[in-house]
């Protein structure tokens, strides 16, 4: 398990997160999950189209919300995920969480303390409001990492694969204890 990397993702709808994702598969075994999937599924089956306005974002969100207090479905597929990476060749799991809370049940559950980390850019409003919870408050944790994806596609990829470098030193130094806090 200590070959195994896993990285609580998150930031605004548009910021690059998905692309960013795709830049580290270049260089390790990845796998990418969203606690807002099985949401999703559901919301298809009954009319959701895959719209991303600010109506949709938030039946998403409200649905997600639901599901939580009913039978916490999003951690639940979350961990099943999390499961079959700890037990495949992939290196690095990213996992998609919005929700504070969320993310920090998520760390709670997973055994191999995850890393956490925010993505950024400019010229995407930080007081936007989308109406709902899990977008409006994405920077309302303490991440562990900060990652500012503005500049031009191939540096920003060069930077993020940077950055997954020191990320792993990091999570290294940490397992082995060796890593100081100052």
């Amino acid at each position: 398990m200590d070959n195994k990397l896993c990285i609580i993702i998150n930031g605004k709808g548009a910021v690059g997160k998905d692309t960013l994702c795709e830049a580290a598969a270049q260089l390790y075994k990845t796998q990418n999950v969203s606690s807002i999937t099985p949401i999703k599924e559901i919301a298809a089956q009954y009319g959701w189209q895959g719209e991303k306005d600010l109506k949709a974002r938030r039946f998403l969100a409200g649905l997600k919300r639901v599901f939580i207090e009913y039978n916490d479905l999003p951690n639940n597929y979350l961990m099943l995920q999390y499961k079959k990476f700890l037990q495949s060749d992939n290196e690095v799991l990213f996992v998609h969480i919005r929700e504070k809370e969320e993310i920090e049940k998520f760390k709670r559950s997973a055994d191999n303390k995850p890393v956490t980390l925010l993505i950024t850019r400019n010229g995407i409003d930080e007081n936007e409001v989308y109406g709902n919870d899990a977008d409006d408050c994405v920077s309302d944790f303490p991440y562990d990492y900060t990652f500012d994806n503005s500049k031009l596609i191939l540096e920003s990829k060069a930077m993020f694969i940077s950055l997954m470098k020191n990320i792993i030193t990091d999570k290294s130094l940490s397992i082995t204890g060796t890593k100081t806090n100052d």
